[in-house]
């Protein structure tokens, strides 16, 4: 029933809503580094680790249930065509992102002399970049105009893997995804415990592998399931308990924390309330995407665009912020407190969407043409 989808619906609408999260996390970030008026002490505007979180689920999602796909047609996967596929879709605009941030936003702000000092050196961080470990250069180096690009690091390093395990472990392909989910619930619990390192301790919190194992769990059951949907999982009551766990922790989490031990309990407890978020995650994406009877819908043509572009959206954001403070920093700061949000966010908004269209139309469209030739399956 569920293992010849081509489209999952509501998904790029999913995939818009967690690239804006992070933009509204950065931008209260700065607005508060910079002097401005900020929302950061507000919960809705603090979301952007969940929505990575998220978007690792949803990438190990999709991913995996291409790769079943594979599988159930040839028998196998061809990893070399997947790891070309992997490069035409993020490479281009990661090294792209890397030249702009490490070579030329530095020797541009020195042309306008302007005041802001890079946190590192071009010799200091290019080999993090190149071999996939952006990650470190956030540990390394702290908050920085490419510190996005840390997740796409993690997600390239664990998909290094996932394809030969899925190609050479497809037999035991349940018991493979169960044993890195343990696995990594293990290490994080040790991680908790204070017996690593302190380096150590942040690379094991930015490793999200569990998040994507647990997108690769739930493609698993939808490709396998036949009565997936008739399970009270998916029933009317679970759905509202279920999205209304999500908006309460979007938006009034401080406030619960602080005055409900049973939601601090929930949301608060060492690995395992990360854990229960990412499996909900997990549970949406499956509801969202082939629930007929779904008490949410996204599947509109204007979310379905702002999805198409959402990769763009997540890694230009922190420059366009940046730029906008540079330009405008004077001006924001004379306006009252609401006419400045307002203004920031409508003036973000417009360009970032315009500048990742753009992006999209006349950069990244160019190496995606090539996806076909490595394409092992007609989709």
């Amino acid at each position: 029933m569920f293992r010849t989808i081509k489209y999952f619906k509501g998904l790029n609408s999913l995939r818009f809503f967690a690239a804006y999260l992070v933009v509204i996390h950065h931008t209260e970030q700065i607005r508060m580094k910079y002097g401005l008026f900020h929302l950061k002490e507000y919960s809705f505007f603090n979301n952007g680790g969940i929505a990575v979180t998220f978007f690792f689920v949803l990438s190990g999602f999709l991913i995996s249930y291409l790769l079943l796909q594979e599988i159930n047609t040839t028998k196998t996967i061809a990893v070399k065509n997947f790891y070309y596929r992997r490069i035409l879709r993020i490479w281009p605009l990661y090294f792209l992102l890397i030249v702009i941030g490490v070579i030329l936003l530095p020797y541009v702000l020195d042309i306008l002399d302007y005041s802001y000092i890079m946190p590192y050196a071009f010799n200091e961080v290019i080999y993090y970049y190149i071999f996939f470990a952006p990650f470190m250069v956030n540990i390394f180096f702290g908050h920085h105009l490419l510190e996005p690009l840390w997740s796409i690091g993690v997600e390239e390093l664990f998909y290094i893997l996932w394809a030969p395990f899925l190609k050479f472990l497809k037999k035991y392909l349940l018991s493979v995804i169960l044993f890195i989910i343990l696995l990594r619930v293990i290490i994080m619990y040790i991680s908790y415990l204070g017996l690593f390192d302190p380096i150590i301790d942040r690379i094991v919190r930015m490793l999200r592998f569990e998040a994507m194992a647990i997108g690769g769990l739930c493609a698993y059951v939808v490709f396998n399931n036949k009565n997936l949907l008739s399970s009270f999982l998916f029933s009317r009551l679970t759905q509202f308990f279920l999205i209304t766990f999500i908006l309460l922790r979007l938006f009034v989490f401080q406030f619960l924390l602080e005055n409900y031990i049973f939601f601090n309990v929930l949301f608060n407890t060492p690995v395992l309330s990360d854990l229960l978020l990412t499996i909900i995650f997990g549970w949406l994406i499956i509801n969202i995407s082939i629930n007929p009877k779904s008490i949410i819908s996204l599947d509109s043509k204007v979310l379905n665009f702002l999805g198409s572009i959402s990769y763009g959206i997540y890694m230009y954001h922190m420059l366009i912020i940046f730029g906008i403070i540079v330009l405008f920093e004077r001006y924001l700061s004379d306006l009252n407190d609401l006419y400045s949000t307002i203004s920031f966010y409508l003036a973000l908004t417009i360009i970032v969407v315009l500048v990742s269209y753009l992006s999209k139309k006349f950069f990244e469209d160019y190496f995606l043409r090539f996806k076909n030739r490595y394409r092992t399956i007609n989709l």
